[in-house]
């Protein structure tokens, strides 16, 4: 069944590790998007990666403090699910009782929330939101610029992580060890303008070198300064100081160009986003 607009109705996983706090956002969702589809319900974080596995929604609902894994950490693992033609990573928006781990965070725009409990008029800003997100992404045209800087996923829920773990501020990496040629070498990862994995190996590119190393983007990610380095693809990462314009395929792909390089990388349509208005 298609609505005015001739596309798929949504499908949405709902994570919560409280029976009740499921079924009662499960009711106000009925109420304010009737034609939603809930397809599945999990009640912890790893049940709502698996799900997510399994059902490819359109949507995800996840309780920030859950068992397993928390909503945090399992949006990490959700991000880094590959996508396919006919599937694009969902939209998340968080559930929590703590204002702390809101507004702030959530004014880029990236996702959203919702406090429990879930009051009417509050989910119903969130649906307008996200049925908003979800037909820029489905259509080819470019997301209008809103006035607000865009910020990945990634650097949101790094944000996230450390109000949900105060004090424990995360490492970045500052070298890279990794092979060129025959020799290993310790690469500064300032210098380093982009990452992009294969099926066995991730290329390291620096203005005068490329090198190769095993450990894959989905490790990277987390082990990375998210506000230097974005990622644009499932399996690229692109230091933000190295960007140096976007341009269009005649596919209408977004494309990443790269200062000192001719080579373009590609933007998936999951992290468009980043570049609104370009």
């Amino acid at each position: 069944m298609n609505d005015t607009n001739h596309t798929p109705r949504v499908r949405a996983v709902l994570a919560d590790d409280e029976r009740l706090m499921r079924e009662q956002l499960r009711s106000r969702l009925t109420e304010v998007w009737p034609d939603l589809d809930i397809v599945a319900e999990a009640k912890n974080g790893i049940e709502a990666v698996e799900l997510v596995k399994e059902h490819k929604p359109d949507l995800v609902f996840l309780d920030i403090r859950m068992p397993g894994l928390t909503g945090v950490d399992a949006a990490r693992q959700i991000a880094q699910l590959p996508e396919d033609e006919d599937w694009l990573l969902p939209e998340i928006v968080f559930i929590t009782a703590y204002d702390q781990y809101a507004v702030e965070a959530f004014e880029q725009g990236v996702a959203d929330y919702v406090l429990k409990p879930a009051e009417r008029e509050r989910l119903q800003v969130t649906v307008e939101r996200v049925k908003k997100r979800l037909s820029q992404r489905h259509s080819n045209e470019p997301v209008p610029d809103d006035g607000k800087p865009a910020a990945p996923m990634q650097q949101l829920l790094h944000k996230l992580s450390a109000q949900l773990n105060p004090g424990s501020a995360p490492a970045y990496l500052q070298w890279i060890q990794a092979t060129v040629g025959q020799a290993i070498q310790m690469i500064p990862v300032e210098d380093v303008l982009f990452f992009i994995s294969d099926e066995k190996y991730t290329r390291v590119q620096t203005a005068t070198l490329e090198a190769l190393i095993r450990k894959p983007i989905k490790e990277l990610v987390d082990e990375l300064d998210p506000k230097l380095f974005w990622q644009i693809h499932r399996s690229t990462l692109v230091n933000v100081k190295a960007i140096n314009g976007i341009t269009r395929d005649f596919r209408g792909r977004q494309l990443v160009g790269v200062k000192g390089l001719t080579e373009k990388l590609e933007v998936s349509r999951s992290y468009t986003h980043l570049f609104k208005g370009m």
